[in-house]
C-alpha cells in the first residue's frame, strides 16, 4: 500500500505543554487548535478525550490507537501543507515525527508548528527529543497563543476577509483607500505608488479577499494594499465601537509608557511617554531603542504604520506582558488581534467613502480624515481573576 513520503525531510517547530502528572490537557489543546481552524487555518493531528482518539481535521472519533493515527495525521499534514499539527500524546508525536524524518528548526521561519504535551516529571524526554530547538509552554491559552506567534497575525486577518467585490481603489500621494460593499479601509504608502497605478484596472477585478492576501507580500505597495483591503472588511460603515482612538485608556497608567510612532495630541492623553520614532526629535528615541525600552514597560501605544512596515510582530514580542494599544487610520478593528497581545484597537471608521477617496487622491493628511469618518476603538476586557485549571 502506497504511503506518502516527503521528497525531503520536513522542518518542524515543536512546542510542548508541560503539565502536572494528573492533569488532562487534551481539551485545552483541542480548544486552541479548533479556534485556529474556525478562523480558517488548516489544522491536523489528534487528541485523546473520554477514552477516544479525536481527529482534529474531521473533529470525529477515529480509533483508540493513538500512535497509528498520529503517524497518519502527521503524513496528511505534510501532504496538505497544514498550518498546525497537534498530538497530545508525546510518545506518539515523537514517533510520528521520526517516521517522517522531521528536522527540528528553531524560531519561526517556514517550519511546521507541532504541539504536544508531557508531564513535568518527564521533561528530560522532551529535551532528548528537541534539545534547544523547541519551546516549553505553560498549560494556559495565553501561553499557547504566544507560542503560536504574532508573525501569523497577517494570515489570520486575511483569512477572515470575505470574497466581496471591490468597489474602488483610490491611490494618493501618501495614502491609499480600498472600498468594499460594507466598509472602506486605509493604508499609508511607504513609497511612491507609480508602479501600482498601472496595475489598478486588474487589481479592481480581484475580490476583497484576494487583495487582503497581498498582506503576505514583501513588496511594500502590495502590503499596503492588502492592509487597506483588510480594513475595508473589518472597519465597517456600521461598526459599533467607542469614540476616540483609545490611547487615553493608558492615560493614568502607572509605570513606563512607551509610544512607537508619535501621533497628534500625544501630550494631552499620556504623561511623560517614552517616544520611539524613525527620525527622532529632541527627547525622543530611535527605533534601535525598542530592544531596551519595550521589555518591562507597563504599557505600549503602537502606530498602525507598524502593520505595513512589518515591525508590529517584533514589537508585540518585545512588549509581551505589557498593555498594548494599536492606533491609527490603518488599524483593523477586529477581536482577532486580541490573542496576539493587543488590548486596545483604535482605527478609522469611514462614513463618507466618496469624500474620503477624493481627499486621499488630493493628498489629505490623517487629521483631515475625520471629515469623512470617526476615529473609534474597541478593547479587550482584561482578566482580573486567575483561571481554573482546564479539565477535559
Amino acid at each position: 500500500m502506497f504511503q506518502f513520503q516527503p521528497t525531503q525531510a520536513p522542518f518542524i517547530r515543536p512546542g510542548v505543554v508541560i503539565h502536572e502528572a494528573d492533569a488532562l490537557v487534551g481539551g485545552l489543546l483541542a480548544k486552541f487548535a479548533l479556534t485556529l481552524k474556525k478562523r480558517g487555518f488548516a489544522v491536523a493531528g489528534c487528541v485523546r478525550r473520554d477514552g477516544q482518539v479525536i481527529d482534529l481535521a474531521s473533529e470525529c472519533p477515529v480509533s483508540s490507537d493513538m500512535a497509528a493515527h498520529a503517524a497518519k495525521a502527521f503524513r496528511a499534514a505534510m501532504r496538505d501543507d497544514s498550518d498546525l499539527v497537534v498530538i497530545d500524546d508525546f510518545a506518539a508525536c515523537t514517533a510520528a515525527a521520526r517516521e517522517m524524518l522531521a528536522t527540528i528548526e528553531p524560531g519561526q521561519g517556514l517550519a511546521l508548528p507541532v504541539l504536544s504535551a508531557i508531564p513535568g516529571t518527564q521533561v528530560q524526554h522532551w529535551l532528548d527529543f528537541a534539545g534547544q530547538g523547541g519551546s516549553m509552554v505553560a498549560p494556559k491559552t495565553k501561553a499557547l497563543w504566544q507560542w503560536w506567534g504574532p508573525e501569523r497575525l497577517y494570515r489570520d486577518l486575511a483569512l477572515g476577509v470575505a470574497s466581496d467585490e471591490v468597489r474602488q481603489i483610490v491611490v494618493g500621494p501618501r495614502w491609499l483607500m480600498v472600498q468594499g460593499p460594507a466598509g472602506a479601509g486605509l493604508a499609508y504608502l511607504p513609497r511612491s505608488a507609480k508602479d501600482l497605478l498601472g496595475r489598478l484596472p486588474q487589481l479592481r477585478k480581484q475580490s476583497l479577499r484576494q487583495l487582503a492576501d497581498l498582506s503576505a507580500a514583501w513588496d511594500p505597495l502590495e502590503m499596503a494594499l492588502g492592509i487597506a483591503a483588510i480594513n475595508a472588511h473589518y472597519n465597517r460603515f456600521d461598526l459599533a465601537a467607542e469614540m476616540g482612538n483609545g490611547a487615553d485608556t493608558f492615560g493614568g497608567q502607572a509605570g513606563r509608557v512607551v509610544v512607537v510612532g508619535a501621533f497628534p495630541g500625544l501630550s494631552e492623553v499620556l504623561r511623560n511617554p517614552q517616544v520611539i520614532e524613525t527620525e527622532p526629535r529632541p527627547g525622543e528615541y530611535p527605533t534601535v531603542a525598542m530592544d531596551t525600552l519595550l521589555p518591562g514597560c507597563a504599557a505600549t501605544v503602537v502606530a498602525s504604520s507598524t502593520l505595513i512596515n512589518r515591525s508590529l510582530p517584533r514589537i508585540l514580542r518585545l512588549a509581551h506582558g505589557s498593555r498594548i494599544a494599536l492606533v491609527g487610520p490603518a488599524t483593523p478593528l477586529t477581536p482577532r488581534l486580541y490573542h496576539y497581545g493587543a488590548e486596545v484597537l483604535g482605527g478609522l471608521v469611514v462614513r463618507d467613502a466618496k469624500g474620503l477617496g477624493e481627499a486621499v487622491r488630493a493628498g489629505a493628511m490623517p487629521r483631515e480624515f475625520t471629515r469623512f469618518g470617526n476615529y473609534m476603538h474597541i478593547r479587550h476586557e482584561r482578566e482580573t481573576a486567575p483561571r481554573c485549571k482546564f479539565r477535559a
